[in-house]
């Protein structure tokens, strides 16, 4: 399989002009691994990660590629490891030969992987994953292609420390209409329970966290569930009108 001169350009500048609000995380992530599949003669992509505290093939284009990287975290040696570890390129010519990752090389060459690359995902000096390429071919990637792909692997980077930022705001902001809506229901609760006369707003907000206490529910629910009851024009519960809260 060979990657022609246009087929690295179309990537490359598809990846250079990626919009990060098109998708998840992980949409871009996989974005990333097929770009990577058309910018170098591979047969698929994944790339190495961290996901839940333990190392992974976290995104990949074909299942094959989280079956073959299995071997590596079982045994804590390979390429894609090294690649994430040592922020360096790592490159088998032959699976079948190479003596480095034993245990890897023996699971490729299983599933017809004959030649590999792993290469370092860094954005603002740290290390964020390894881009990992498999080919049915013979030494695949040459020293030229290892470079292109680590010029790939540097915008890569780029686009993956945006996208993060991008969604760590976008969660904020969710977290923080979350919040918002919640302060108006508690808000409104308070008011409610302030009404008949005799308490004032500390002593209506106590008492709805009183209830959330005792009950081990979140506040805005207990707070809900009292917005709704007026609503709905419901009668108080003994433990309101004892003055001990809702129930």
């Amino acid at each position: 399989m060979v990657t022609s001169s246009s087929g690295w350009d179309e990537a490359f500048a598809a990846l250079t002009r990626f919009f990060i609000n098109e998708g998840t995380l992980g949409d871009t992530l996989l974005r990333l691994s097929q770009l990577a599949c058309q910018a170098a003669p591979a047969d698929f992509a994944g790339i190495t990660m961290l996901v839940e505290g333990s190392t992974r093939t976290g995104v990949f284009t074909d299942p094959e590629s989280p079956e073959i990287d299995q071997a590596q975290y079982d045994s804590g040696e390979g390429p894609c490891l090294d690649a994430f570890r040592k922020r360096a390129v790592f490159r088998i010519d032959a699976t079948s030969e190479d003596q480095r990752w034993p245990a890897f090389g023996r699971r490729a060459a299983e599933h017809g992987i004959h030649s590999t690359l792993s290469v370092p995902i860094i954005a603002r000096d740290e290390g964020m994953g390894a881009l990992n390429l498999y080919s049915h071919q013979l030494a695949a990637f040459d020293e030229d292609c290892a470079q292109r792909m680590e010029s790939f692997a540097n915008q890569a980077g780029f686009v993956l420390a945006n996208a993060q930022v991008y969604w760590d705001a976008h969660q904020l902001s969710e977290n923080l209409g979350q919040a918002m809506r919640s302060r108006s229901t508690i808000d409104q609760a308070v008011g409610i329970l302030m009404a008949p006369g005799g308490r004032s707003p500390e002593e209506a907000f106590q008492l709805l966290v009183r209830v959330s206490q005792r009950e081990n529910r979140k506040l805005r629910d207990v707070a809900a569930e009292i917005v709704h009851r007026a609503a709905s024009r419901r009668p108080p519960s003994g433990s309101e009108r004892s003055g001990d809260g809702p129930t």
